[in-house]
């Protein structure tokens, strides 16, 4: 069969899907006759119980902080709405806070996808769905009008589109090859105070070493590390600050000799060759519990530090995955290993993924996957832009979202199709972000009061840290 022929069946197929999920149906907001709390309660199960306070009390200090640890919410919503057919790993948590800069392993500055704890196979829109609602609550928050929130919606789905389209002319291996680079972005900004912004967060990001992070984290005493405590954030499992309870003190820097050095053996075994040898070359110095994120906030996290004889530290964050709350949502074939799946699917969703990437298995059952903590990744303080900074943030989002579709799915050719020219799948998901808005703002108030009824109970870090002053 020659190329045109197969290409013209491919173009077909995704006009095809238009009969399943017709474009002007992306607008329905799904199924929400549900109790937001029960939902958050069961996302909650099985974290660190000390710590789920922190993470209601993060969550709860505005409706948009409280949409970046609902991820559950919206994919049992979407459970309700129809979809396009059209399937593979995506993202699962694509709000506009889990896009940044990071480098590559050759030291370039990139812009990608950052977060894959919720990675599984799933309908490609509910990815864009999640971003154009981020757009829509963040928006909201920061006292921009729906003119404003429109603006951003339809300039991160045409972006979206326009850059599908670009990527279904791509080669397989050139698709594989692309990368939205900070000089790429430099080059297209539209105004002279994006290309401004972007050149000092490139200086702001070769400043986020691992060196950076030890004078900040660490001291050092008769030739060794510590990682000093700040708690509720930061502790040592077994030490004095520790909030992990009896039941769960299963790790500190002593205790590497046993299971979680056949743990860490294991994540080895994940690594290439190179990989390997190179971190051989590194001696550990301590082990902390750090809290990350808002929705991450109460499972497993440590950090370890390694040296190497120059006194050249290596951060490595090791996290626990949880089971996709896509793979909850979407029928699909359930990954074995959580952190497997997290790991594989930020390898086929990134540009360029961390050198250090690798999963393990833990205590008590657990799933991880490994990564550096810091390696001049940098995030967007979205709170701070005006509408035409958020509006370019908007488009870079699009354009990043698109790439790692085209590149995971090996369909950009039919999902292109699908979309068509993108204005109805703008005027549809404008539709969609601003009823996900005002449920969002529904489920804040009832979260809100779960928190002051005390069926919930939430705390601030000020609060948790005052418990360790004297």
């Amino acid at each position: 069969m020659v190329a045109t022929q197969i290409l013209a069946e491919r173009q077909a197929a995704g006009r095809k899907a238009r009969e399943r999920a017709k474009r002007s149906r992306h607008a329905e907001i799904g199924n929400t006759k549900r109790d937001p709390i029960e939902l958050l309660e069961a996302s909650s199960a099985g974290r660190v119980e000390a710590l789920v306070p922190l993470r209601y009390g993060r969550m709860s200090l505005s409706p948009f902080t409280f949409f970046r640890g609902t991820a559950i919410i919206q994919a049992h919503d979407l459970a309700g709405t129809v979809n396009s057919g059209i399937a593979f790993p995506i993202c699962g948590d694509a709000h506009l806070m889990n896009f940044g800069g990071f480098a590559t392993p050759e030291r370039q500055l990139v812009f990608d996808l950052n977060d894959f704890d919720e990675v599984a196979p799933g309908p490609w829109e509910w990815d864009l769905k999640r971003l154009v609602g981020s757009f829509a609550v963040a928006g909201e928050h920061m006292g921009f009008g729906r003119g404003a929130i429109g603006e951003f919606v339809w300039s991160a789905v045409h972006e979206y589109t326009e850059r599908m389209r670009e990527y279904s002319q791509y080669s397989s291996l050139d698709l594989w090859h692309e990368i939205i680079s900070f000089e790429r972005m430099m080059e297209l900004a539209k105004t002279e105070e994006g290309r401004s912004l972007l050149a000092r967060t490139s200086k702001k990001a070769a400043t986020r070493t691992h060196e950076s992070v030890l004078a900040k984290m660490a001291t050092q005493q008769n030739g060794k590390w510590t990682i000093q405590d700040a708690p509720p954030a930061l502790f040592h499992p077994t030490g004095p600050n520790s909030l992990l309870g009896k039941e769960s003190n299963w790790t500190d820097t002593e205790a590497w000799q046993g299971k979680l050095a056949r743990a860490f053996d294991a994540y080895l075994d994940t690594l290439p060759a190179d990989r390997r040898l190179l971190i051989d070359q590194y001696e550990l110095h301590d082990i902390a519990f750090k809290v990350v994120g808002v929705g991450s906030v109460g499972t497993f996290c440590l950090v370890m530090l390694f040296v190497d004889s120059h006194g050249t530290p290596l951060f490595l964050q090791v996290k626990e995955a949880r089971p996709s709350v896509i793979a909850r949502y979407f029928d699909a074939k359930a990954h074995d290993h959580q952190g497997q799946r997290v790991v594989v699917g930020q390898r086929l969703l990134q540009a360029a993924s961390d050198s250090f990437l690798g999963w393990t298995s833990g205590p008590a059952g657990r799933n991880f996957y490994f990564r550096q903590l810091r390696d001049m990744k940098v995030s967007a303080e979205v709170e701070r832009m005006n509408a035409t900074i958020m509006q370019g943030y908007a488009r870079i989002c699009g354009w990043a979202l698109a790439r790692a579709h085209a590149k995971a799915s090996g369909k950009a050719i039919e999902i292109a199709a699908y979309l068509g020219s993108g204005e109805r799948m703008a005027e549809a998901l404008t539709g969609y972000a601003m009823a996900c808005a005002a449920q969002n703002e529904a489920d804040y108030k009832a979260f809100m009061s779960a928190c002051r009824s005390g069926r919930l109970q939430a705390r601030s870090d000020e609060d948790m840290a005052a418990d360790f002053r004297i």
